[in-house]
């Protein structure tokens, strides 16, 4: 019984070592295929694309929104914060569908107005409407 046993576990012994030798032959093949596509980048140009092709376009150019402009968005983003108080501006940019830079003036407008006050600072700035 005992012949059997170290049999069995030799055989066992020895198909793990053949997995784990292909499996390393296959890893070693992976790594030799991607270090010479490296090279081959490399020597065929710039392995970095430059500054200018990495920079997405803009979708409009930078121009100065009107006061009827800035007018609408305050009412979109008031009407949004009177829907969910106590959000950040991130939740009230996606409700109105614009970004929050785009929102940073129109809350400017509410909070000079006093239509708005904020709690926290920076990121953890909170919006709340004022009663009117």
């Amino acid at each position: 019984m005992a012949t059997t046993t170290d049999s069995l576990e030799q055989k066992l012994a020895r198909v793990v070592e053949d997995v784990l030798r292909e499996h390393l032959a296959q890893c070693e093949a992976a790594a030799v295929a991607a270090v010479h596509a490296g090279f081959r980048r490399a020597s065929a140009g710039s392995a970095r694309p430059s500054k200018r092709t990495k920079r997405a376009p803009r979708s409009s150019p930078s121009r100065r929104r009107t006061s009827d402009e800035i007018e609408a968005l305050s009412e979109r983003l008031y009407e949004a914060i009177c829907r969910h108080p106590g959000e950040t501006m991130s939740v009230f940019a996606g409700a109105v569908g614009v970004t929050g830079n785009e929102l940073r003036r129109p809350s400017t407008v509410l909070r000079r107005e006093g239509r708005v006050r904020t709690v926290g600072k920076r990121y953890g700035t909170r919006y709340f409407p004022m009663d009117e």
